[in-house]
């Protein structure tokens, strides 16, 4: 499948059958595992990207770095579409964040999450236009998740944190985004009400006390995504594993990790 077929695959993802559940890798062995198990798309995470890398979250990762992860990442995942988390673009000079948009696309993804931190919504919304040009110009409509942090900064509380959440999604709408994602609530009744009021699919992140998906589904939710959550989940079991090696020797200690692997070698061979 080329890119620009992939790229119309995975915005239909968005507007059709199922919620779209979405886990994130962070190299070129987690995604292809990741599609193996039947992804309908896989995404990167920051986070999980940084943290492979040795550097914290936070737009602190050299880009080339998060290229050649993206572009392992496609290559492993093949025929399965791509979506990239690029944090805040590394840059708000928007010459440079459309130069990055043509790179990430020129990698193989057919999406991104583009997220607003601390940022002024209005330059948040000038970046998306940017990126939609830069995207448009490579020629892949760039499916572009459009976050906003209003929740999990706590930039806001309360009602206030609802209308200004809803508020940027409005805004970023009209700047070309393609869906909104808004990671940190749980509560399954502001999560009706964000997906009622947010005119674009609506993304949620996995988080503690969040509904599974078919509940998600029902209450309007298109699509949620794992975050950092598989990567925490086997670095974990690495360091336990790791802690009862060093202490007795037995190579057992790391058997039941490797339960469900598939062969690596043969798979990338």
């Amino acid at each position: 499948m080329d890119q620009k077929s992939k790229a119309e695959a995975f915005t239909a993802l968005h507007h059709t059958g199922e919620i779209l559940i979405l886990p994130n890798a962070w190299d070129a062995a987690s995604a292809a595992v990741m599609a193996d198990a039947g992804a309908k798309a896989v995404a990167t995470s920051s986070a999980a990207v940084a943290w492979s890398h040795g550097y914290p979250d936070g737009d602190l990762l050299p880009l080339n770095l998060l290229l050649e992860t993206i572009g392992a990442v496609a290559r492993a995942a093949g025929d399965v579409p791509v979506t990239a988390d690029i944090e805040g673009g590394y840059t708000d000079d928007l010459d440079r964040l459309a130069e990055t948009i043509r790179a990430v696309v020129g990698v193989g993804a057919v999406g991104i999450n583009l997220e607003d931190g601390r940022r002024e919504p209005e330059l948040h919304a000038r970046k998306i236009e940017a990126a939609r040009k830069a995207a448009d110009t490579a020629g892949v409509a760039l499916f572009i998740n459009a976050r906003t942090d209003v929740y999990l900064k706590g930039l806001a509380e309360g009602h206030a944190a609802y209308v200004e959440a809803t508020r940027r999604a409005e805004t970023y709408r009209n700047a070309g985004a393609s869906g909104i994602f808004v990671p940190g609530p749980s509560d399954a009744d502001l999560i009706g009400r964000l997906a009622d009021e947010i005119k674009l699919p609506l993304n949620m992140l996995l988080w503690p006390g969040i509904a599974d998906a078919a509940r998600l589904q029902a209450l309007g939710v298109r699509r949620i995504s794992s975050g950092t959550a598989p990567f925490q989940s086997a670095y974990g079991g690495v360091a336990k594993a790791t802690a009862t090696f060093l202490k007795s020797g037995d190579p057992a200690a790391f058997a039941a990790g490797a339960d469900g692997l598939g062969n690596l070698n043969k798979r990338f061979g």
